[in-house]
């Protein structure tokens, strides 16, 4: 059944919203050949069957929302909208995003649960004290955890926030890279800054960082500490042998929660050392107060390609 819809982008500069020679839009037709999309000034007129035009309006509708709140749409942010708009979403779960799906808001960023997956996560936190998410690249573990424990931050749930990623290199030494400590462990520590950043102004995570409200350290560091009114994150968890993993999981003090983030496909610690998060999946299920969440291709946000070669080399591993 054939349906036109037509859409106004108010106050929203038409390149914005089209991209620059209308590239949001030459792109967004290529995955939509069949519907009609005519773009006059800041409007823009959609016509074809019905479930593509709703499809389109909801994409639309959120690249309105990020134009208005950003000033920008990114395409990283169009192809993340792109990949959920052909995720068929389970019949008892809500498939776009709403307000309620909204992780952290400041003046000038609002971060939302795109997908079920990093929805799962929200939801787990929100209930459990240690919230395990695990699943390949791409998937937002890292950035909604982050902006889990911003959130709680901000509500004053936690005095601080502590981040850390074991430094474990994928087949490099650290021993042999030029630097000082600081220069050749800041590559490692660098994906925790540059979501941080999002979600604060240079200014205020440089203030939080200086007053150690918010520390960003690797693994080995927090050895010996107990932390209390602490967010904890440990990002790149396949990479922390048994030991680390145990470590980090007894640093939790009183009121004190974590989010433990991983890809078990991708583990660059020696062939002898086991990994401390497949570990973890066997020996801490079913402990109450401890969940675990599974993300998969589906969760995907970046690159639409991103999933395919997910969906690849899955193939060639059962091969």
């Amino acid at each position: 059944m054939l349906k036109e819809k037509s859409i106004e982008f108010k106050g929203i500069e038409p390149v914005i919203v089209f991209g620059p020679h209308d590239t949001w839009l030459k792109k967004i037709r290529e995955e939509f050949p069949e519907t009609k999309l005519t773009a006059r000034g800041n409007k823009l007129l959609i016509k074809g069957e019905e479930n593509e035009v709703k499809l389109l309006e909801q994409i639309f509708g959120e690249m309105k929302f990020l134009a208005d709140q950003h000033g920008e749409i990114q395409e990283n942010d169009l192809n993340a909208l792109l990949s959920l708009a052909f995720t068929p979403p389970p019949s008892n779960k809500k498939s776009q995003s709403t307000d309620s799906d909204t992780i952290v808001a400041t003046k000038d960023y609002v971060v939302k649960a795109k997908t079920n997956g990093q929805r799962r996560m929200v939801s787990e936190a929100k209930q459990n004290d240690i919230v395990f998410a695990i699943g390949p690249a791409g998937t937002g573990k890292t950035y909604t955890a982050v902006a889990i424990a911003v959130s709680a931050w901000k509500k004053k749930q936690v005095k601080r926030i502590v981040l850390a990623r074991p430094a474990v290199e994928a087949g490099e030494s650290l021993g042999f890279l030029p630097g000082d400590l600081a220069q050749k462990i800041d590559p490692y520590l660098r994906p925790l800054y540059d979501a941080l950043q999002d979600m604060l102004t240079a200014e205020k995570l440089r203030a939080l960082t200086e007053q150690r409200i918010i520390e960003i350290v690797p693994l080995a560091y927090m050895r010996g500490r107990t932390l209390n009114n602490s967010f904890i994150i440990l990002d790149e968890a396949q990479n922390a042998s048994n030991k680390q993993m145990k470590m980090c999981l007894t640093r939790l003090g009183i009121n004190s929660r974590a989010i433990i983030t991983g890809d078990v496909t991708q583990i660059d610690l020696p062939n002898k050392v086991e990994s401390g998060l497949t570990n973890a999946r066997t020996i801490l299920q079913g402990i109450s107060g401890i969940s675990f969440v599974f993300l998969d291709k589906s969760d995907v946000v970046r690159h639409r390609l991103v999933r395919n070669i997910i969906e690849a080399y899955e193939q060639d591993e059962e091969k």
